[in-house]
């Protein structure tokens, strides 16, 4: 199954995120098929640059977003990502 989650860059407590198609049986850091975005949460407020043709492709071949990723789709506005996150937001 493909994910679509965060690969961490950056220096020691100086984080950086790729948002990255990968395999969900490869390791956090470890290959990936395709950088659609960054993710910089140290800046404020947080920068987020998401490439939204390709975000929703790959959700349309099946990729499953991370929860931390889906949350930054739905606040960029992009496909599947904001209905998985407004309903996790939701208390029953």
């Amino acid at each position: 199954m493909l994910k679509i989650r965060l690969r961490r860059t950056g220096a020691r407590k100086k984080p950086n995120y790729r948002l990255v198609v990968a395999d969900s049986a490869a390791p956090r850091d470890g290959q990936f098929i395709e950088i659609i975005g960054f993710y910089d949460p140290l800046t404020d407020p947080a920068t987020v640059r998401i490439d939204g043709e390709r975000a929703r492709r790959w959700l349309g071949q099946g990729a499953q977003p991370t929860e931390r990723v889906a949350r930054l789709l739905a606040r960029e506005g992009i496909g599947a990502g904001a209905p998985a996150a407004a309903s996790a937001a939701t208390p029953a």
